[in-house]
C-alpha cells in the first residue's frame, strides 16, 4: 500500500444523529491491494474509491462494522417476499464499473427522493468525474452490479471482493463488501436495497467466502436499521473484536 495523505475531518453535524457530531478520518492511497484493504476493513475502515475512512468522532462510538455470517443466513418472510418479487423478473449483471447517463440519472433520482422521504442532505446532481471518482476509479479490481426490468435500468451496486489466505488454523475473514448501492424509487415497492444485500448474501456463499461486509450499522439512525435483520451478524466493537450481535 501507498498512502499519499491522511487527515481527520473537523467536528460538524453527523449524517446519521442529528444531535451528534461527527468527525472522520481519511487516508487517501495511490495503491492498495485487497488482501491490505481486507485488513483495513476488519479494523473498521470504509472507502469510497481511493479515498479510505472511518470514524473518528471524540465522544461517540454508534457507527459499529456489521458483517453477515453467510453460511448460517436464513432469510425472514419478508427477505423472502424480496427474493420472489424479484428474482423472476429483474436480471443482475455483474461487470467492471462504468460511467452512463443512465446511472447519473439514477443516482440523482434516488437522492433527490431520499432527501425528500428520509431528511438526507440536498446535493447538487452527479457529474461523471465525481461519479468516477467514487465509484468507478479504484485501487483494486471491483465489480458493478446492475439490476434491470424489462431493459431498464433500476439498480446499481458496487461490490469488493475481498478473499483471504489465513495462516494454517487461522479463520478465513474474506467475503464480499458491499460498498453503496442505489435504486430507482419508482419501485420501491420491490424492496431493492434488500433484494441487493440478499444477491450480496447469496453470491459470498456461492464463493466459498464466509462473510458479507455491509459497512456502518449505526443505532439509532433509521436509515441503518434494516442491516440488522440480516441474521447471523456480528458487530465490530471499538476494540476491535468481532463479536455476535444478532442470530
Amino acid at each position: 500500500m501507498e498512502s499519499l495523505f491522511r487527515y481527520v475531518a473537523a467536528p460538524s453535524s453527523c449524517g446519521y444523529l442529528p444531535d451528534q457530531r461527527w468527525s472522520l478520518e481519511y487516508e487517501y492511497v495511490a495503491s492498495l491491494t485487497p488482501g491490505e484493504y481486507l485488513q483495513r476493513l476488519l479494523d473498521g475502515w470504509r472507502r469510497f474509491g481511493y479515498m479510505l475512512f472511518r470514524p473518528a468522532c471524540a465522544t461517540c462510538r454508534a457507527c459499529q462494522s456489521l458483517r453477515v455470517a453467510v453460511g448460517h443466513f436464513r432469510p425472514d418472510r419478508s427477505q423472502k417476499r424480496a427474493r420472489r418479487a424479484n428474482q423472476t423478473a429483474v436480471e443482475l449483471r455483474i461487470g467492471q464499473p462504468s460511467i452512463t447517463k443512465a446511472k447519473l440519472a439514477l443516482y440523482d433520482r434516488y437522492h433527490e427522493y431520499q432527501a425528500g422521504h428520509k431528511g438526507w442532505p440536498q446535493h447538487p446532481a452527479k457529474d461523471a468525474a465525481s461519479y468516477a471518482d467514487s465509484f468507478v476509479r479504484h485501487p483494486f479490481a471491483v465489480e458493478e452490479w446492475c439490476y434491470t426490468l424489462d431493459g431498464r435500468l433500476i439498480g446499481v451496486g458496487y461490490v469488493d471482493v475481498l478473499a483471504d489466505a489465513p495462516p494454517h488454523g487461522a479463520a478465513a475473514m474474506g467475503g464480499l463488501s458491499a460498498i453503496y448501492f442505489f435504486y430507482d424509487p419508482h419501485e420501491c415497492q420491490r424492496s431493492l436495497g434488500t433484494y441487493n444485500v440478499l444477491c450480496v448474501i447469496d453470491e459470498a456463499k456461492r464463493r466459498g467466502l464466509p462473510y458479507a461486509y455491509l459497512g456502518y450499522y449505526v443505532e439509532g439512525s433509521p436509515s441503518m436499521s434494516y442491516k440488522t435483520r440480516f441474521v447471523p451478524n456480528q458487530l465490530r466493537g471499538s476494540d476491535g473484536v468481532w463479536r455476535d450481535f444478532r442470530r
